[in-house]
């Protein structure tokens, strides 16, 4: 069968070898469909935290059964699953307080281990959540949603409450619909305009403001001087990381969602004024991924998918995936 590694930086290749074979509590896969996340982006450029080469990328999987044994679920070959990438131990603190998400030991498709950018895939049977009513494509973009799902659980804004997500890629998009899903005001921030586009016209903020453009002083006229109870950095970079409290209400929370590889730097009294709940979101649980397939119907799937290739195309446009002025909001990779 095919695979694609990214051997290293800038350089991915279309191998072959033999199918994975399946455990005794593991399925056998065929991958149909794979999006791209910014973890693949950044792993091809090589600045990915937690990443060795080489690596088979890929963990926004759509995938049917070709085989598994018994298993409480009720999954049979020939059903499609959605696929849990974070193989976790089940055993450390993290696991046994039921945030697999961050398990001590975590291994994700992809990024610790080799991911689902090959034809077939062997998985845990407990990774898979069956989903037969749902497309190839909606899918393949249910685990990014559940990253976003999983921060607004986190962070439990009421309906009503205004909520400032930074950064308007993928993780933020979903971010962003999710909230108002959920009855939240949303004031989007990102520097490309036609993402702020749209932002604006297909997710459905109520605000985008170009963060070069005094978004602080615009945050504050839209809520009154209130400012924003809830805060979600999206993005990544340690500018924004940094300067995203600015944002935040007195007595508000701060969600890093985005993952920078160095140090932070906060401005204590700042922080401590305005008694700052600093937290971290993970990755997602089962609970996330459930929440996002309930509500997939209302999320604009065919326009969130801007690109689509064969496998046989993909390392010719990982360079204009990466590229913000290419238009890609979310690109995908059939292996049908």
């Amino acid at each position: 069968m095919k695979y694609i590694v990214c051997k290293e930086p800038y350089k991915l290749e279309i191998k072959e070898k033999d199918p994975p074979l399946a455990g005794a509590d593991e399925a056998l896969l065929k991958v149909h469909k794979v999006g791209v996340c910014g973890t693949d982006l950044h792993a091809y450029v090589g600045n990915q935290a937690f990443f060795r080469y080489p690596r088979i990328l890929g963990h926004e999987l759509a995938a049917e059964v070709i085989h598994i044994g018994d298993n409480n679920k009720g999954i049979k070959p020939g059903d499609r699953v959605v696929v849990m990438p974070y193989v976790s131990c089940g055993h450390c603190i993290a696991c046994r307080k039921g945030k697999t998400n961050c398990c001590t030991n975590i291994r994700v498709l992809g990024v610790h281990t080799d991911g689902g950018m090959q034809q077939e895939i062997a998985v845990r049977n407990d990774l898979l959540i069956p989903v037969n009513r749902l497309s190839y494509k909606e899918m393949a973009i249910v685990e990014p949603l559940a990253i976003g799902a999983h921060a607004l659980r986190r962070a439990s804004p009421e309906p009503g409450e205004t909520v400032v997500v930074v950064g308007c890629g993928p993780i933020g998009l979903g971010l962003i619909k999710l909230a108002k899903i959920s009855g939240a005001r949303v004031i989007a921030i990102d520097t490309v305009e036609s993402r702020l586009q749209f932002t604006k016209e297909v997710i459905g903020a109520d605000f985008v403001l170009h963060a070069f453009r005094d978004p602080e002083k615009t945050v504050s006229e839209i809520t009154n001087g209130d400012m924003a109870t809830v805060v979600f950095d999206a993005t990544g970079n340690k500018k924004a990381l940094e300067t995203g409290i600015n944002y935040m209400a007195h007595g508000g929370k701060y969600v890093l969602v985005g993952l920078s590889k160095g140090d932070l730097v906060y401005n204590h009294p700042e922080i401590h004024a305005r008694e700052t709940t600093l937290m971290c979101s993970r990755n997602a649980t089962l609970e996330d991924f459930q929440f996002v397939i309930d509500h997939i119907r209302e999320f604009p799937t065919d326009a969130f998918v801007t690109h689509e290739v064969p496998y046989l195309d993909m390392p010719t446009h990982f360079d204009q995936w990466t590229d913000p002025r290419s238009g890609t909001i979310k690109a995908m990779v059939s292996f049908e």
